[in-house]
């Protein structure tokens, strides 16, 4: 009986097979590697915004605090952006006709918003309060990173869902004192271990009440 293949079939097909099976385990983990790159999470990148505004000139050397613009912070579940008006209380008096500050001046006059871009954009089906992270001791140096030495403000961390379960698993480190949260200089003395055990006592934050799926989505 004539042989239908040919003794190196056998070979070829077990080569055929691995280098299928190498490229798909090579896709997947591209595609992971993908997943968690700055360039799918944002971290990095810089949003074009109406107006440059400088978070280096006006949290880092001015020392505005962070409130003073994002004013729902701490009792509301957005920060909020600033209204025209907050701008220009120090720009009616302050770099009064610089061609940068256009977009402000105009936005006064017309009586419309200005439109700025989302730096930090979660998801809709993520639930998230500014208001309970803040009055939890949670610094703003935590989510958004050294923002007084952005010059243009950029996404400091992924905020993953496995960013924000490693908090929620273990707030302890990062708890600080209430007048602490909006200070990106602050430090302490104390072991910050210590420190945070101590502020999860006296808030009644318990963890394992924070890892439930219910508490992010609703």
């Amino acid at each position: 009986m004539a042989q239908i293949f040919s003794r190196a079939a056998d070979t070829w097909f077990r080569v055929a097979m691995l280098v299928t099976l190498g490229g798909l385990i090579g896709v997947f983990i591209v595609a992971l590697l993908l997943e968690r790159s700055d360039y799918q999470t944002g971290r990095g990148w810089v949003v074009r915004q109406p107006v440059p505004f400088s978070h280096q000139h006006h949290a880092g050397a001015l020392r505005i605090d962070c409130r003073y613009c994002h004013a729902g912070v701490e009792d509301s579940p957005r920060a909020g952006f600033p209204p025209t008006h907050t701008c220009m209380s120090c720009h009616s008096q302050l770099w009064t006709q610089a061609d940068m500050l256009a977009p402000v001046r105009r936005s006064l006059e017309e009586n419309r918003p200005l439109r700025w871009n989302r730096v930090v954009a979660l998801p809709d089906y993520v639930y998230f309060q500014h208001d309970v992270h803040v009055r939890s001791g949670v610094g703003c140096v935590s989510c958004h990173g050294q923002v007084e030495r952005m010059p243009l403000l950029h996404k400091a961390e992924p905020l993953s869902m496995s960013f924000c379960l490693d908090c929620h698993r273990d707030p302890a480190p990062r708890l600080r004192p209430p007048e602490a949260v909006t200070d990106m200089d602050w430090h302490t003395d104390e072991d910050r271990r210590q420190l945070g055990e101590r502020l999860m006592r006296e808030r009644h934050i318990d963890p394992a009440r924070l890892t439930s799926c219910g508490v992010c989505h609703r």
